[in-house]
């Protein structure tokens, strides 16, 4: 049985090829980095937001779960490796312009926040009398 060669991108040659053409040219950041949205697979309910650099991009295409990069530890960090509240990747898509992510995950383990939460997104943002608030999300 023999190995998968290494995962490779796409140059980003031309408007029209990242457009419209079908090879991935991700484009990443002055940082290296790219916003990764990871939604329910079924319901599509936001489960958080993170940034994956080349290297965590490449891994989740290898091994069907998702990795980020921790910009806050400034390391790699492959969700549910330590909290087994994995992300199974479903599909990957990208946008027009192919700089920014949003998977499509079957979350494992229960909650995908640290806070223990089914979402990291638990809240919703109004404005009254001048002030910006927080209230619980349905």
């Amino acid at each position: 049985m023999s190995a998968s060669p290494p995962i490779s991108f796409a140059a980003r040659d031309s408007k029209h090829a990242i457009e419209e053409g079908m090879l991935f040219a991700p484009k990443f950041d002055e940082h290296g980095l790219m916003p990764a949205m990871a939604v329910d697979a079924d319901t599509g309910a936001p489960l958080m937001l993170a940034y994956m650099n080349e290297q965590s991009l490449k891994m989740t295409l290898e091994l069907g779960q998702a990795v980020y990069w921790s910009r806050s530890r400034n390391q790699l960090w492959h969700k549910g490796a330590t909290s087994g509240e994995f992300q199974e990747i479903i599909d990957i898509r990208t946008d027009c312009d192919q700089d920014a992510l949003v998977l499509r995950v079957k979350q494992h383990g229960g909650g995908c926040c640290h806070t223990k939460r089914p979402t990291c997104f638990y809240r919703v943002v109004k404005a009254a009398d001048g002030e910006a608030l927080l209230e619980p999300a349905s």
